[in-house]
């Protein structure tokens, strides 16, 4: 069984070609190319609690440091945290690869 991306798990329809597209924009995980594989995702779909400007909850997320209270209680988060286990990719290590 394949691991979903965020954007599949939460159906934003927010990535390349979704449907939202037009009415929010696309999303910035999708589309973060140096967070490819990380956390065995495609680009940021893995580690989008660590890209500023999301989309969660109906509006954009800011900055990591303001969402990330937030996203430790999404379920996607926790999803991910437990498909992963010790091989989990640190905030610490995917900011540090995005920036």
């Amino acid at each position: 069984m394949s691991k979903l991306n965020c954007w599949e798990f939460k159906k934003c329809g927010r990535e390349p070609g979704g449907a939202k597209v037009t009415e929010f924009g696309v999303c910035p995980a999708p589309i973060t190319l140096k967070a490819n594989g990380l956390n065995s995702g495609k680009n940021g779909g893995r580690a989008c609690w660590a890209i500023a400007g999301t989309f969660c909850g109906g509006k954009v997320q800011g900055s990591f440091a303001e969402k990330l209270g937030n996203c430790m209680q999404c379920e996607f988060y926790k999803l991910t945290q437990k498909e992963e286990g010790q091989s989990l990719s640190s905030s610490r290590e995917i900011l540090s690869r995005i920036q």
